[in-house]
């Protein structure tokens, strides 16, 4: 897009990091706000602006991107004293790219719209390396103009950009897509102890496996990693627990049964206790070594 937008940017972890690269190399001027100053000090030094909290970073913004941990920070940065709300900027545009709530999303859309602001929930897809690259799957909920409106903006970000519906919709599809997740993450550790105990090369195992029918993201991204004993995250485990949380929480909402999400998350939670809640997800393979 040749128009060059004025946008905030809060939250510069693995995934957010790369997210305002895409949009400062595409031009646009980016205002960076994360609680720990130190972990924006790169982007700092290529282009991007500091604020000293979210009120600021959205004050004379067009657009404001939030990526965050969890709900409660959420909350925070949009609700609270210093938050993105408190900025009464008419006209802004909030896209929330955390994975939190669908009701937290709906809650946002109708505080913004008391302040004629817009408003979409976007959580994403595909990791630090989707986000580096530019090809996350992005999934969005709220008002179909707003989508329009930002969908060139979110192009620098996503390869595969859908509106799934009014708000909340892009939190309900994010949870499917952990669902899937979950449970398949079983699957690629087993997989794998399987093929160890068997004495294969499990380098030879994932070229015949990953682009057959059992192919997956996780089984060609994750896998590599669990072999090579790299559990560094691309997503942390704390906020795979988290998302899990979510998705049995509304579950339970619509009286519906999940028993391999709980399998999952009983395992994850193990790790939890274990002390390993800052690692990769794919560290799952260690409760089968």
């Amino acid at each position: 897009m040749s128009e060059k937008l004025k946008t905030g940017f809060i939250g510069t972890g693995v995934m957010g990091k790369s997210l305002v690269k895409h949009l400062l190399k595409a031009g646009h001027e980016v205002v960076v706000y994360t609680r720990t100053k130190e972990k924006a000090e790169e982007l700092i030094s290529i282009g991007a602006s500091w604020a000293s909290n979210p009120c600021e970073a959205a004050s004379n913004a067009q657009i404001v991107f939030t990526m965050v941990g969890y709900p409660h920070d959420v909350e925070e940065i949009y609700f609270g004293e210093q938050g993105i709300l408190a900025a009464n900027n008419r006209g802004l545009v909030l896209v929330d790219m955390t994975t939190s709530t669908p009701t937290l999303a709906q809650k946002i859309e109708q505080v913004a719209k008391e302040k004629e602001m817009l408003s979409l929930d976007a959580p994403v897809s595909g990791g630090d390396i989707g986000a580096q690259s530019g090809k996350l799957s992005i999934m969005c909920g709220g008002e179909i103009e707003t989508f329009d409106k930002m969908l060139p903006v979110l192009s620098l970000f996503g390869e595969t950009i859908y509106y799934q519906g009014p708000a909340g919709a892009g939190q309900h599809t994010k949870m499917c897509n952990q669902i899937t997740i979950a449970t398949g993450m079983i699957g690629v550790c087993e997989a794998l102890s399987y093929g160890k105990k068997a004495g294969l090369d499990l380098d030879q195992v994932l070229r015949s496996i990953s682009t057959g029918a059992a192919g997956s993201w996780s089984l060609s991204n994750l896998a590599p990693r669990m072999i090579a004993g790299n559990f560094e995250p691309g997503f942390y485990i704390k906020h795979f627990v988290k998302d899990m949380k979510i998705a049995l929480e509304e579950a339970e909402k619509m009286n519906l049964q999940l028993p391999g999400l709980q399998l999952t998350k009983s395992m994850y939670d193990e790790l939890v206790a274990q002390g390993y809640e800052d690692n990769g997800t794919q560290s799952l393979i260690k409760l089968y070594e």
